[in-house]
């Protein structure tokens, strides 16, 4: 059995890492050691997960996912939830969580009813937690928008703020006349993002004219 740690954060700001220090301190508690960390920046609520599905791959039957929490694994919907679910299960893969105390004792082993129970509770525990985890999702998405929405309607809401480096790199790029897929290779910029900016580089090339 192989213990496989999967560290994730939502956004590139955000340090994936942050909760290594956790699993390894429960895999020393429990004198078993983590084979490999996979860590990614990437939604919760998004299946598509390269790391995530890059560990099951590396799995065999009975190696052990290990996350921190629930909600790390899944923020998904139901229909996504189901088939994450059962590509686990078809790898016959077990999950622990440390905020899941059920799923700790998976990581033991012992007798086939035991270990049929368990899996049976566990599974359980994880679909509430993992649809707690996509309804704190979708309310937090809620009230941002009912806060924009409000912001809106009092005239205060400015967007997020330009990234004035950023983008005065960009245009620049745009001016030797770089080609959009090599910018968005070297910034990660979106396509509509680099269109914005070559209207505004087009606009500045027709005043000088």
């Amino acid at each position: 059995m192989f213990i496989r740690a999967y560290l994730r954060a939502s956004t590139k700001e955000q340090d994936a890492n942050r909760a290594r220090a956790s699993l390894d301190q429960f895999a020393a508690d429990n004198g078993i050691r983590v084979a490999g960390y996979y860590v990614e920046n990437e939604s919760g609520a998004k299946l598509s997960r390269p790391e995530l599905f890059r560990l099951l791959d590396d799995c065999q039957p009975g190696d052990v996912l290990l996350v921190e929490q629930v909600d790390r694994l899944s923020r998904l919907n139901a229909t996504d939830w189901a088939q994450l679910k059962a590509t686990i299960a078809q790898k016959k893969v077990r999950v622990v969580a440390l905020d899941l105390p059920t799923s700790h004792q998976l990581i033991q082993s012992g007798d086939e009813f035991t270990a049929r129970m368990l899996d049976a509770l566990n599974g359980m525990m994880l679909d509430m937690l993992a649809a707690i985890a996509r309804k704190d999702y979708d309310d937090r998405r809620r009230r941002q928008a009912q806060g924009i929405e409000t912001a809106k309607a009092k005239g205060k809401f400015k967007g997020r703020p330009e990234d004035a480096d950023r983008n005065a790199a960009i245009m620049s790029m745009l001016r030797k006349g770089q080609s959009w897929n090599s910018i968005v290779a070297a910034t990660g910029c979106s396509r509509s993002t680099l269109a914005r900016l070559a209207k505004r580089v087009a606009a500045d090339a027709g005043e000088a004219a």
